[in-house]
C-alpha cells in the first residue's frame, strides 16, 4: 500500500494518463478525477478522463473539460473513488487488469490496481486527492473547485456523520483559494427540480417501515420515473431522503435500473453497519453508507434486504 508521498512520486513518472470514474458517478468520483487531471496537466502531463455515460447535469460541467476523445490511447490508467472493478462503467471494463494506480477511501476497497492507496477513514476520496495534489505542487482554484464538490457532496454539505475535523480543514483550504463555493452549495444542496419534488413525494407516500419503525424502505420503480418524466439529474442522491425521517436509523432506497434490477443504497446510524449488510448481497461501501445491486421482483428483493439487515442487527424485530 502506497503512502501519499510515494503516490505523488509514482504519478510524476506517469504520462498519457486516463482516469476512470465509477458507474452512476457522484460528486466525489467526478471531483476527484477532474482535480487530479488538472493537477497532472499542471505538471505538463497529458491526462484525460474516460467519458462516463452516467453523468448528471450537476456533475457534467466539472467533467467535460477533461473528457478524452475516441482516439486517445493511454499508457497509464488511474482510478478514483472506485472500490471494485464491478463499479467500472461498461466502457471502462477493457481496462480491468490495466489500472496502474487505484485511489480510494472505501473500507470495501479491493486493491485491484497494480499500485494502490486507500484512506478508509476519510469522509471523501477528495480528502486523499487533496493531499496527493498538495505533494505534487500548489493547488490552484482549477483543482480546488472540483475537490470542493468531491468533499462537500460525500458529506452532505458537511452534515453527515462521516465528516471529521480533517474534512473541514481540507474544505477551508480549498475555500481559501478563492473558488465560488457558494454556487456549488446552491446547486448541489439547495436546489430541486419540480420533478425531483414529485419523486420525493411519491417515495414518501409508498415507503414501508420495519423494525419498530427504525428501518425505512423507499422505492423508485421505473414506472415512477416514467410517470413524472424524471431524468437521472432529478434522481441524483435520492438515497439521502430516508435518513431524514425522525426515528429511522437505517434507510434503504431501492432504485429500479432495469426491469427487476434494483440498486440498493443504505444510509445508517451507529446500530447498523451498512457495509456488512450490503456485503451479503455482493456490494459494499462505508459503515454508514453502502450499496449493492440485486435482481428479482420488488417484494422478493425487499425481503432479501430485510433478511440481510436482520442477520447483521441482533435486536432487529420483524
Amino acid at each position: 500500500m502506497l503512502t501519499v508521498s510515494e503516490t505523488a512520486a509514482l504519478l510524476r513518472t506517469f504520462d498519457n494518463i486516463l482516469i476512470l470514474t465509477h458507474i452512476r458517478p457522484d460528486g466525489d468520483t467526478v471531483g476527484c478525477a477532474a482535480a487530479l487531471c488538472a493537477g497532472l496537466r499542471a505538471l505538463g502531463k497529458t491526462a484525460y478522463l474516460l467519458p462516463n455515460p452516467g453523468l448528471t447535469d450537476t456533475t457534467t460541467p466539472y467533467f467535460v473539460p477533461y473528457a478524452a476523445s475516441d482516439g486517445f490511447f493511454p499508457d497509464k490508467v488511474v482510478s478514483t473513488d472506485i472500490a471494485t472493478v464491478g463499479l467500472f462503467p461498461d466502457n471502462a471494463k477493457p481496462y480491468i487488469g490495466r489500472v496502474d494506480l487505484a485511489i480510494d477511501h472505501h473500507p470495501s476497497f479491493e486493491h485491484f490496481g497494480k499500485a494502490n492507496i486507500v484512506r478508509s477513514e476519510a469522509a471523501a476520496c477528495g480528502e486523499l486527492i487533496y493531499d496527493i495534489l498538495a505533494a505534487l505542487g500548489p493547488i490552484t482554484p482549477g483543482m480546488a473547485l472540483p475537490l470542493y464538490v468531491a468533499v462537500s457532496t460525500d458529506t452532505g454539505c458537511f452534515a453527515y456523520a462521516n465528516t471529521t475535523p480533517q474534512t473541514h480543514a481540507v474544505a477551508a483550504a480549498l475555500m481559501q483559494t478563492g473558488i465560488d463555493y457558494k454556487a456549488v452549495n446552491k446547486v448541489f444542496f439547495r436546489t430541486k427540480t419540480r420533478k425531483r419534488m414529485q419523486l420525493e413525494g411519491a417515495m414518501l407516500d409508498s415507503m414501508e417501515f420495519y423494525d419498530d419503525d427504525r428501518v425505512a424502505i423507499l422505492s423508485v420503480p421505473i414506472s415512477l420515473m416514467e410517470r413524472v418524466q424524471a431524468t437521472e439529474s432529478d434522481a441524483e442522491d435520492l438515497s439521502a431522503l430516508g435518513g431524514q425521517i425522525q426515528g429511522v436509523d437505517c434507510a434503504v432506497t431501492m432504485r429500479e435500473l432495469r426491469p427487476d434490477v434494483w440498486k440498493l443504497s443504505l444510509r445508517t446510524g451507529d446500530r447498523v453497519n451498512a457495509t456488512d449488510v450490503c456485503r451479503v448481497m455482493g456490494g459494499g461501501g462505508h459503515r454508514a453508507a453502502a450499496g449493492a445491486t440485486i435482481e428479482g421482483p420488488w417484494a422478493d428483493c425487499r425481503d432479501r434486504v430485510l433478511e440481510a439487515i436482520a442477520r447483521n442487527v441482533p435486536d432487529f424485530t420483524r
